[in-house]
């Protein structure tokens, strides 16, 4: 496999999370399992066989790979990808896919799905799709993955299979639809971004940005440009029901080990054992 792009690699309870994030220099995930990704501020090749996208917003480290995406996987003969972007941009994602293609005189052809705020997408059979809005300087969106099962009712529970098929023979619903949390991310986004979702704090994988981590930092300041500082997450460390909280996005002003020493400095152990953060 062609290696154009970093790319860092992780498992948790059976899914696979891929991806690189540094502030004003490119974001980009996928999970394979699922058969999603989110961003594309850069476009490895490793990538192309992922139909669909979510994209939160349009800054350029988080959508400038995605005509690169298109192009490629047309040359090499794959199905049109689906794209999600927020509705307020899709206008303009249109007309810069337009222009791409009359500058590489090759076809941009994707189904690019204009996505509200708090609405839901069918993704499949076992899992649906629903955003949120987030509090960035652009229009922004983040996503969460549930996986859905159909599961018989608690007040049916105890009865033998012949009375379950009876009482289901007779025109009664004996089954609901459960769903959980699997997977959330948020973008770029000010803390209130995190807020205006319960299930943020739910999904089984959280990920999410730490931008700054700084003392003297002036967090009015951070979240005016939409961004989260350490002391924002540590604020709301009780909230965090996640079982994996991976943290990218870093600020290329400060190394890596300075977060790492603020985090380990800070962070409860409750609530660091369960975070990665993504370097």
């Amino acid at each position: 496999m062609i290696e154009n792009l970093p790319l860092k690699t992780m498992t948790f309870d059976g899914y696979t999370i891929e991806g690189y994030s540094r502030a004003a220099v490119q974001t980009y995930w996928r999970i394979p399992e699922l058969k999603i990704g989110f961003d594309m501020g850069g476009s490895p090749w490793s990538f192309m066989g992922t139909q669909t996208f979510f994209l939160s917003h349009a800054h350029l480290d988080h959508m400038a790979g995605l005509p690169a995406f298109v192009a490629r996987r047309r040359m090499m003969k794959m199905g049109p990808p689906t794209i999600y972007v927020p509705a307020k941009v899709a206008e303009s994602v249109e007309k810069m896919l337009r222009s791409w293609q009359k500058l590489d005189r090759g076809r941009m052809i994707c189904n690019l799905v204009a996505a509200e705020p708090d609405a839901e997408y069918e993704l499949s059979r076992e899992h649906v799709v629903t955003t949120f809005e987030t509090k960035h300087t652009v229009p922004s969106l983040g996503y969460i993955i549930w996986e859905r099962r159909n599961k018989l009712k608690p007040e049916y529970q105890h009865l033998s299979g012949s009375e379950i098929r009876d009482i289901r023979l007779s025109g009664v619903e004996v089954s609901g639809e459960i769903r959980k949390p699997i997977v959330c991310y948020c973008g770029d986004t000010a803390p209130q971004g995190l807020d205006n979702c319960p299930a943020v704090y739910e999904s089984k994988i959280l990920i999410t940005e730490l931008t700054f981590f700084r003392p003297e930092h002036r967090k009015e300041k951070i979240h005016k440009f939409g961004h989260t500082h350490l002391d924002d997450i540590l604020e709301r460390a009780d909230k965090f029901k996640n079982e994996l909280i991976i943290l990218g996005h870093l600020s290329t002003r400060y190394h890596e080990d300075q977060f790492r020493r603020a985090i380990d400095k800070k962070m409860p152990e409750e609530l660091k054992k369960r975070v990665e953060l993504w370097v």
